[in-house]
């Protein structure tokens, strides 16, 4: 009898085995072809960063034997993909929230209209936006600088309107940038050499600057290689075009203008201020866009005004203005200086430049200064779609008269690394010198796990660099290279406000709110970097949207890294799989047990007319 049960066992045992074989079995087949899914034939990027991540490379993809999905809604698991379809042609550079014919129904005063005016829910596109027929991958960094393909942004009214002032050049299929402009027609390179006679660039004190009404941003682009990295803005006005140049050329630059509400930069942000001509009226409005500058910069920063009114005696005629009215808003901006505590320190030809005194100690008598109303010191920093002030911004308290208010930072590149002065203070609760140390750390990690997924990382391959949700920039410092340059957006809605922290490090980043869309034109973006920014955003707005918004400023080709909890890189895969991208999930670098995951993709190139692109809105 005990023979027979032992056989019987037997039996049992090996049904048991072969069922778990085929179970196995056809759970991989089933899973290898999920993993190969996708729309359309990709292009060579995206075939390489597939092969790279075949089993082979990475053999822990089967992320489903150790999370049970919970939460995620059953159609998300559905084959059926929602396909999105190709927008009109008219819509190439679409900006939705500086869109050209809802902006005329907005008043002119103050610049309203060229501020964002985002389109209501019901307004939105939902369809892709279309590359012009005929783009192409931009030349690589530092050829873009200095060239532009024509087909990419074939816009010309540029080279007529500024044809005398050297800006840009129209040659055979390209656009050459000679690095003049308004105030530079003979280049940057010269203007630069005379600021920086007075402004300390060399040493690495002058890292970050923002440069007003930049044009193409030729001087952002020519401070670069001096280690200055400077944030440019224009309106998307009757110089078409302006902002989509400068990202084009490789350059920082957003669709913006100073107008009713604050910049979107925290307080003691940059080392320099520009305005080259920018025609901004710094002595109007009492004083108020002098004192959004004085905001965002640093104590001891630098502002350089070059153009009228400087020097006016001797320009007036050719400006075509009074001389009473260039005297008088000569002596407006003079005055407004001396209450915000600057000193001027050069003034040659039609050029001057102020510095910020280091404290409020420095500023004697300015308490018994009527116009100087001290802003609430909290208001520094509060930004979004606030407007601004006619008031002082407050310097941080000291201890001493040589002490710098909110505290000196290292010289670049050591900052980059060194413990910034708003964490050392205390200034973001819940940041730690330990845990931004550990973050510093933990970054380096990730990027290393990146870079064996994608290898184009860090070649100069991806020049524009955006990351989503960039915490205290910790992937912008692993990737620091001067082949590239990254966008540090902190989001309104993140826990903690650590764009300062950032700045404070020596780069450059804006706040955003992701169910918006972002002040750029389309195809800016060479590689975006997604950290947990759909479960900060869950329920807030929809996935959708933003992936949407993510595909607009994304160029052909280019590639995107979301990290995030596997249950919303699965709805996100459902989503961009009917987008034209090729996907890959990938396991944590620290295994498979590990619940969030790497997604990583690649935009297919198409352009208008192509790949069966239809008309739709």
């Amino acid at each position: 009898m005990a023979g027979k049960v032992n056989v019987a066992d037997g039996r049992t045992r090996r049904s048991v085995s072969i069922c778990i074989v085929v179970g196995l079995s056809c759970f991989f087949y089933m899973l290898g072809a999920w993993q190969k899914s996708g729309f359309g034939k990709g292009d060579s990027i995206a075939m390489e960063v597939t092969r790279q991540n075949d089993c082979g490379t990475f053999p822990n993809l089967n992320f489903e034997t150790h999370h049970d999905g919970a939460g995620i809604p059953s159609e998300a698991f559905s084959s059926k993909v929602e396909e999105f379809k190709p927008c009109d042609a008219r819509f190439t550079d679409y900006t939705p929230c500086h869109d050209q014919n809802r902006a005329m129904k907005f008043p002119r005063k103050d610049m309203n209209y060229r501020e964002r005016h985002c389109s209501p829910e019901n307004k939105r596109l939902h369809c892709l936006i279309p590359a012009p027929k005929g783009y192409v991958t931009p030349f690589p960094w530092p050829k873009s600088r200095d060239f532009v393909p024509y087909a990419n942004v074939p816009y010309k009214s540029l080279t007529v309107e500024k044809a005398v002032q050297n800006w840009v050049q129209f040659e055979g299929n390209v656009f050459r940038f000679p690095g003049g402009g308004t105030q530079f027609p003979h280049g940057a390179d010269a203007y630069i050499d005379q600021l920086a006679s007075v402004i300390p660039m060399a040493n690495g004190t002058v890292r970050t600057a923002l440069d007003t009404g930049c044009g193409v941003a030729s001087w952002g682009a020519y401070l670069l290689k001096r280690n200055v990295l400077a944030m440019s803005f224009a309106p998307r006005d009757s110089h078409e075009a302006q902002v989509q140049f400068a990202l084009e050329r490789g350059v920082p630059a957003f669709i913006g203008v100073l107008g009713t509400i604050k910049l979107p930069f925290p307080s003691r942000s940059f080392d320099m201020a520009h305005c080259s001509r920018c025609l901004i009226p710094w002595g109007s409005n009492d004083g108020k866009y002098m004192m959004e500058v004085d905001r965002v910069l640093r104590p001891g920063g630098y502002w350089v005004l070059s153009g009228p009114p400087i020097n006016w005696k001797t320009n007036y005629q050719a400006w075509q203005r009074t001389m009473e009215d260039l005297e008088k808003e000569q002596n407006n901006i003079e005055g407004i200086a001396e209450l915000l505590c600057w000193e001027k320190t050069y003034e040659k030809g039609e050029t001057a430049i102020w510095r910020k005194r280091i404290n409020a100690d420095s500023c004697p008598g300015r308490q018994d200064e009527p116009r100087a109303r001290i802003c609430e010191p909290k208001s520094a920093d509060e930004i979004w779609y606030k407007n601004m002030e006619t008031c002082v911004t407050p310097f941080p308290e000291v201890n001493s008269p040589e002490e710098v208010a909110g505290g000196e930072l290292k010289t670049f590149p050591e900052r980059l690394n060194a413990i910034p002065p708003r964490i050392i203070s205390g200034s973001v609760p819940g940041v730690s010198v330990a845990s931004y140390q550990e973050d510093n750390k933990l970054w380096k990690k990730h990027l290393k796990a990146y870079k064996r997924i994608n290898k184009y990382i860090d070649t100069g391959r991806y020049r524009n660099v955006m990351d989503m949700n960039a915490g205290l920039g910790g992937f912008a410092v692993a990737l620091e290279s001067s082949k590239s340059w990254v966008m540090n957006v902190v989001p309104i809605i993140a826990e903690k406000s650590t764009l300062g922290v950032i700045y404070d490090r020596g780069l450059i980043g804006i706040y955003h709110d992701w169910c918006e869309a972002f002040s750029t034109y389309p195809r800016t973006y060479d590689l975006i970097h997604a950290n947990g920014v759909f479960s900060l955003y869950k329920n807030t707005c929809k996935m959708k949207d933003i992936l949407l918004e993510m595909d607009r400023i994304l160029r052909p080709e280019g590639a995107v890294i979301f990290r995030d909890n596997v249950d919303e890189l699965i709805k996100v895969k459902m989503t961009v799989t009917g987008m034209r991208w090729n996907t890959k999930i990938v396991d944590h670098e620290d295994g498979p047990y590990v619940p969030e995951k790497i997604l990583v993709a690649v935009k297919q190139y198409w352009t208008v007319g192509s790949n069966g692109t239809t008309a739709s809105e």
